[in-house]
């Protein structure tokens, strides 16, 4: 059974960094990932995608703070957030294809 542990989130000031790491277990093998996010009375939004290859992208609130990446050796996927602002308080999730996700793990950050 495909299980995907999500790790990383906290609470930080505004400015700092966190990196949120995935991995799945299971005798599962990650072809392509990404990261979601969902705040309170927001819709899910989709951050940042990876492929089997490394070939990343990017969504609008991602773009030039947060860093999708790759460990195909532990099975994992990270996202690395810089700069954090306030507005990206929200729970973040990962997901695998075929359509697998992650528990959540709750980022906060304060002024």
């Amino acid at each position: 059974q495909v299980q995907l542990v999500e790790s990383g989130g906290g609470l930080v000031q505004a400015g700092e960094s966190l990196r949120l790491s995935c991995v799945a277990t299971g005798n599962f093998v990650i072809n392509n990932g990404g990261w979601y996010r969902q705040a309170p009375g927001n819709q899910r939004e989709w951050l940042a995608s990876i492929t089997s290859g490394g070939v990343t992208n990017y969504g609008y609130s991602a773009k030039g703070r947060f860093t999708i990446s790759r460990d195909n050796a532990k099975n994992t996927v990270y996202l690395q957030m810089n700069s954090l602002k306030l507005e990206d308080t929200a729970v973040y999730y990962c997901k695998i294809e075929p359509d697998y996700w992650g528990q959540g793990t709750q980022v906060t950050v304060s002024s």
